[in-house]
């Protein structure tokens, strides 16, 4: 089961998540991290060129024994030379990376495959690939909708969001159609960035308005008497469909709770816990 997890890594580079209470992780901190992460089984990170330093952290501490996913951000609007612009983008990467190439390239901006770039995009993708930089491309997307926009048989990788709220990537039957594509899928937001771990005293007033549904979350973890984490992460990692499950975290006991879990079936999660409210669903709204 852990073979499965992915690490990821902007908390290394600058504060994020709606539960952080430490801030950005410290370099000494992060080393520690990656060393238990891949005793535990780990052997995948997830970056980010806008993951803040996260790529140059990674580089100083050695990622020679790791596959390294990482993404390029939105191209500028007046970018002359869109193929240029990726190769001088990735170099940029596999520099602070301190590395010759990446196991995956992903574009962070879905939506401009459908503009004026698109096919530049695609093409230069395409040459990173067959110059032996990645080995792996793909895009990372908010909402499966972006799906019926693109081409996904020119990839090999989609990354999306999903979690025992958010089920839209299975219920809008892309999950199944991207296995059927032999696309690879891999999972963020499992923990929709710590909110479903979260007390309901500590949760910020602002999602008071779901309360009937944190109700709902809570008695089932309580009826089945199993942890929130515990049900995040096997939620995620019970379908077939999944390649890849990514967790971020901030301390190593937050890590070597998540190496803890255990597999188990679970019980059937009631309909009324999930969510089609991007206003809940995508932490970009918050």
């Amino acid at each position: 089961m852990l073979e499965k997890l992915v690490l990821g890594t902007v908390q290394f580079g600058m504060k994020y998540g709606i539960a952080n209470r430490t801030g950005k992780v410290p370099p000494d901190v992060t080393a520690t991290i990656l060393d238990l992460a891949q005793k535990g089984g780990v052997s995948t990170l997830d970056t980010a060129i806008s993951y803040g330093d996260s790529e140059q952290t990674l580089g100083e501490i050695g990622v020679q024994d790791w596959n390294v996913i990482t993404k390029l951000p939105r191209v500028p609007d007046d970018c002359p030379d869109v193929v240029a612009w990726v190769h001088t983008q990735l170099q940029g990467s596999l520099q602070r990376l301190r590395t010759s190439s990446v196991q995956t390239l992903l574009l962070h901006q879905s939506h401009q495959l459908s503009g004026p770039f698109g096919r530049d995009l695609v093409t230069a993708l395409r040459e990173v690939k067959q110059a032996g930089l990645v080995d792996n491309i793909g895009v990372s997307i908010y909402d499966p909708g972006e799906l019926d926009r693109i081409e996904v048989n020119a990839f090999d990788m989609v990354q999306a969001p999903f979690n025992v709220v958010d089920r839209n990537l299975a219920t809008s039957g892309w999950l199944q159609r991207l296995r059927d594509n032999n696309v690879q899928v891999h999972i963020r937001s499992a923990f929709l960035q710590g909110l479903l771990l979260m007390d309901r005293s500590a949760r910020p007033a602002k999602f008071a308005r779901w309360n009937p549904l944190w109700d709902a979350w809570n008695d089932w973890l309580q009826s089945h008497r199993i942890t929130p984490l515990q049900a995040c992460l096997l939620y995620a990692l019970s379908f077939d469909g999944i390649d890849r499950v990514i967790i971020g975290v901030e301390t190593p006991d937050q890590l070597r709770q998540i190496l803890s879990v255990r597999a188990m079936a679970l019980p059937p999660l009631p309909q009324e816990i999930s969510s089609t409210d991007i206003d809940l669903i995508n932490p970009s709204r918050w």
